[in-house]
């Protein structure tokens, strides 16, 4: 047998080669990309959509950044007779492709990261491949327990009584939100909501139902809104965790975790300023905004 070889942490971005461009990619409000181009308005970047009118793409232009977009609708449905969007396959890398090659283009080579920022498609195995690690994502919940869109990861984490909820910067792989955890934001007490939980809590209890789908159906039996009610306030912790943990830790993550040379990968550990991260990664909790762990 061969001699097995350590690996060495590589950064995910060295600002010995030079400022740090980026990528980021939106399909409605743009609202994370807002926060990501206030955290640094000087820093060269692109914008690029697969919903060419969506107002992510307008403030884009607004702030005077190169807007690109390929509508995926008109694209799968013209080029390929899809009605929906395919998550994997030569057709799926075909549109990753096409799009990519326009923002590299712009950019005079490739992206030194990529940010989806309420970006809605799955990115396919191309994009991966050519880019990975250099992709971020941010997750409404800690990614490691509660998966999900929108509202859904808070009610999970409801139904399972958890005191807090927190959001989740990661790097985007093969999986559905499961690579490397970069950085989760400071713990949201569900105790602002006590008074509006209240019935859906004691339900839950009497029934026993811990998931989504037992409450759905333990509530559908006993014909009362229960579910409704949850889906509310859960949408409701969700608007609140997006300004108090996605918009503070994904700019913090891209301008002074990444642009600054912080960050390191050896495999799925991450490390922040030569400091092995646990599986969670960096805690604003223990840690909060510091410029440096040590």
């Amino acid at each position: 047998m061969g001699e097995v070889q350590e690996m060495t942490p590589k950064l995910v971005f060295d600002p010995s080669s030079g400022a740090m461009n980026y990528a980021c990619g939106v399909s409605g409000s743009g609202t994370n990309y807002d926060k990501i181009y206030e955290g640094d308005p000087q820093k060269k970047h692109v914008v690029f959509s697969n919903v060419p009118g969506c107002a992510g793409m307008v403030k884009a232009r607004n702030y005077g950044a190169q807007a690109i977009s390929l509508d995926s609708a008109i694209y799968f449905k013209e080029m390929w007779g899809f009605d929906k969007v395919p998550r994997h396959g030569v057709e799926r890398n075909s549109y990753d492709m096409a799009i990519m090659t326009l923002v590299e283009q712009s950019l005079d080579g490739q992206p030194d990261l990529l940010c989806l920022a309420g970006y809605d498609l799955w990115i396919g195995d191309w994009m991966v491949k050519r880019y990975y690690p250099r992709i971020l994502n941010v997750h409404p919940a800690d990614a490691r327990k509660y998966t999900g869109l929108g509202w859904i990861p808070t009610a999970k984490a409801i139904l399972a009584e958890e005191k807090s909820v927190k959001s989740t910067v990661f790097f985007v792989d093969q999986s559905d939100d499961g690579g490397p955890i970069l950085i989760q934001s400071a713990s949201l007490p569900l105790s602002r909501w006590d008074d509006e939980l209240r019935e859906a809590r004691r339900f839950a209890e009497k029934t026993g139902a811990r998931t989504l789908k037992d409450f759905r159906e333990a509530a559908q039996r006993e014909g009362n809104n229960l579910y409704e009610s949850l889906k509310v306030v859960s949408s409701s912790v969700q608007e609140t965790l997006k300004v108090e943990g996605d918009w503070k830790i994904y700019p913090f993550a891209v301008h002074e975790f990444i642009a600054k040379g912080r960050v390191a990968l050896d495999g799925r550990i991450v490390y922040i300023d030569g400091v092995q991260m646990p599986a969670e990664g960096w805690q604003v909790d223990q840690y909060g905004f510091a410029d440096n762990i040590r």
